[in-house]
């Protein structure tokens, strides 16, 4: 369970001030399948970074019962003079996990070749989603967030991609950012859409899609 109380987000740059988000008040239930619409620039990466624990809020309070991973494909998690697979080693030895089966995984699901033993500033940002998704992977989180990865790399790889979300879907939550509706309703069930600041929840992923859309078309 995840659970937002009265949390808002307000970025400040020199003399500039930006407020992303609202006053946010909500629960995401342990079982749900939630995707997140909205424009451009409207926050839902930020969003998502406070769930995470990646960011903390200007104020207000996150709340978490489990485990719950960085937004996969957030490339920030990793040290970049590090190597792929050294960044890997960091994070099986954070979370207690044996390292050398951890690398196994991550090295076959990522799909790096060589790149996977080089400095991740020589990765392409293709690359680094989906090494960030192999790590994501061979850990097991109660909690899964997703930020548009599932268009990085080759047809082979976007179908494992496919197969892992959909049975970490079956075993636990799933929080998921796309600007394509198709991928939307592949993996989630209910929607919600963050639109001027505030985020408004819909019992189902299509009448999200459809404000959304509409919200797009008016602005």
């Amino acid at each position: 369970m995840i659970k937002f109380e009265d949390v808002t987000k307000t970025y400040h740059i020199r003399k500039f001030h930006k407020k992303v988000l609202n006053p946010l008040s909500f629960e995401i239930q342990r079982g749900a399948s939630l995707g997140i619409c909205g424009a451009n620039g409207a926050g839902k990466s930020t969003l998502m970074r406070l769930i995470s624990g990646v960011e903390a809020p200007s104020s207000g309070r996150v709340m978490r019962e489990g485990s719950c991973s960085w937004p996969i494909g957030y490339s920030s998690c990793f040290q970049s003079t590090l190597t792929g697979a050294d960044n890997a080693r960091f994070i099986a030895r954070i979370y207690g996990r044996e390292i050398d089966p951890l690398l196994d995984y991550v090295e076959d699901f990522a799909q790096l070749g060589a790149y996977f033993h080089q400095p991740i500033y020589s990765y392409s940002a293709g690359m680094l989603a989906r090494l960030a998704f192999g790590i994501s992977l061979a850990i097991d989180f109660d909690c899964y967030l997703v930020d548009e990865v599932t268009a990085a790399g080759d047809d082979r790889f976007r179908q494992r991609c496919a197969d892992a979300l959909h049975y970490r879907r079956e075993m636990g939550t799933l929080v998921m950012i796309s600007h394509d509706p198709g991928t939307l309703q592949l993996y989630c069930t209910t929607g919600a859409v963050l639109n001027g600041g505030n985020l408004v929840f819909y019992d189902t992923i299509e009448e999200a899609i459809a404000v959304h859309l509409h919200n797009q078309s008016i602005q």
